[in-house]
C-alpha cells in the first residue's frame, strides 16, 4: 500500500506548485509588512500574526523576478526549524493527498525552479512541482557568496 502525504496546492509566479502540508501552519492575508533594512531582495519584510513576528519571503523575487509591491497579500504560514515565515503566493488551491515519492521533472525548469523544486508529484493528470520550502526561505544562492 502505498502511502498518501497531504500537500497544499498553491500558484506562485503562474506556476501551480504544492507545499509539503507538514510546514503548513495555516493560509493568511497580510498587508502592513513592514521592511527590513539590507535585507536580501528575497525578504519582503516583516509582519505580525497573532502577537508573534514572522518573516515574510517574496516568493516571485526569490525565483529571480520583480519584487512585490506593498499592499494586501496572500501567505501560507510555514514553519521551519522553529521559525514562522510568510510564503507570498498569487493563489491557494486546495489541499490534497498525493501518493507516492516526487520523481525528477520531464521538462527542463526555469533556474529559479531549479533551486526551489524538491521533484515533481502527479495530481489529477496536472505534473506539480514540489517547493523545497527550506531552499526557498534560505533564497538564491548566490547570497550565500
Amino acid at each position: 500500500m502505498m502511502m498518501q502525504d497531504l500537500y497544499l496546492i498553491v500558484e506562485i509566479a503562474g506556476q501551480r506548485a504544492v507545499l509539503p502540508a507538514s510546514f503548513v501552519e495555516s493560509v493568511v492575508e497580510i498587508d502592513e509588512v513592514a521592511p527590513v533594512p539590507c535585507a536580501p531582495a528575497h525578504v519582503f519584510g516583516l509582519f505580525a500574526l497573532r502577537s508573534r513576528v514572522l518573516t515574510v519571503i517574496d516568493t516571485i523575487a526569490a525565483l529571480g523576478g520583480d519584487r512585490s509591491t506593498a499592499g494586501e497579500k496572500q501567505a501560507v504560514i510555514v514553519t521551519f526549524d522553529g521559525h514562522l515565515y510568510g510564503m507570498l503566493v498569487d493563489n491557494v488551491d486546495d489541499v490534497v493527498a498525493i501518493e507516492g515519492l516526487p520523481t525528477r521533472p520531464r521538462a527542463r525548469l526555469s533556474p529559479g525552479w531549479v533551486r526551489y523544486s524538491a521533484g515533481v508529484l502527479e495530481h489529477e493528470g496536472e505534473p506539480l512541482l514540489v517547493i523545497d520550502i527550506p531552499a526557498m526561505i534560505a533564497g538564491p544562492l548566490d547570497l550565500a557568496a
